[in-house]
């Protein structure tokens, strides 16, 4: 059974793009919502001078996050003119398809961002009610 993956991606907003920004984060979230009902949690952190942006999913496994680089990569695309991409962080496993659609998702964002994975060593999770692990 594939453990849940920690996804983190952080940008500098551009110069004059927040407000435009926060419209386009609601109408993204509002899109995944309906599309994505495996996702355990998806949500964009908007520091106080809104001035960076981060946004941390919690998915169920690796085929989640694939799920959520297809549903969602036409609209990531679209914030490109809004942000630059610092870097993409993963806990948990990546498959090659899944760090593919990461590096894609980096390059179209920008800013050279960097993909880094690093898989689980030890631990456990309650994020599942009534998964036996």
């Amino acid at each position: 059974m594939s453990e849940p993956v920690v996804y983190i991606d952080r940008s500098r907003v551009l110069p004059g793009r927040a407000e435009e920004l926060r419209r386009a984060i609601d109408d993204l979230v509002d899109h995944i919502e309906g599309q994505e009902s495996q996702l355990l949690h998806y949500g964009f952190y908007l520091d106080e001078d809104s001035s960076h942006v981060t946004v941390v999913a919690v998915h169920p496994d690796t085929a989640s996050v694939e799920r959520h680089m297809d549903v969602g990569g036409e609209a990531f695309r679209g914030f490109a003119h809004m942000l630059e991409m610092e870097g993409i962080e993963v806990y948990g496993e990546a498959t090659p398809r899944m760090r593919e659609q990461l590096a894609n998702k980096a390059e179209a964002l920008g800013g050279g961002g960097r993909v880094t994975v690093t898989p689980l060593q030890a631990g456990f999770d309650r994020l599942v009610p009534g998964r036996a692990d």
